[in-house]
């Protein structure tokens, strides 16, 4: 996000309507800025919320469905709160011929949740992606934007166990 429409959005109250009109305004009301407006709610709010998608609607006037759609299509944006760390693996075939499944069983068992929940603790977010390119160390697993590479059970606890200690945070 740019400098300046950091500067408009931070002064615009908490409210997610809110911010969702700030950031349409800040971009110009423009239809051709939807994806940016949804990265810009994202990276303020963590995800977009649902009661966004009217005001977001409205200002680019485009429908509700269409703006719904557009949201849906893309698995990189979130309509529900995330994890305090969002841990994504990859279940692309390369990574598939070295075992990912193996991995993303251990990752649901160890964190008590299956791919696209999160822990009841907040602290994980668990996500299938389809290509970190990441291929000749796979599996592969990015968490909060750093990539790891050749990702056993072992070497995944003790991502998660440096993370829980807050050595990662």
């Amino acid at each position: 996000m740019s400098k300046p429409l950091q500067d408009i959005i931070t002064q615009v109250p908490a409210g997610s309507e809110a911010r969702a009109r700030a950031i349409c305004e800040a971009r110009g009301n423009r239809p051709d800025e939807l994806l940016e407006i949804f990265h810009d709610l994202q990276h303020e709010l963590g995800y977009v919320p649902e009661e966004t998608l009217p005001v977001i609607a409205n200002a680019l006037n485009r429908s509700r469905a269409e703006v719904y759609g557009v949201l849906t299509f893309y698995h990189e944006f979130r309509r529900t709160p995330g994890g305090r760390h969002t841990i994504k693996i990859c279940r692309a075939e390369a990574c598939q011929a070295m075992h990912t499944q193996n991995l993303c069983r251990h990752a649901e068992e160890k964190l008590r949740v299956k791919f696209g929940e999160t822990t009841a603790d907040g602290q994980f977010s668990l996500e299938a992606v389809y290509c970190l390119g990441n291929c000749a160390l796979s599996p592969a697993m990015m968490i909060d934007g750093e990539l790891y590479g050749c990702v056993d059970k072992e070497r995944f606890d003790s991502i998660i166990s440096d993370l829980d200690r807050g050595a990662g945070a």
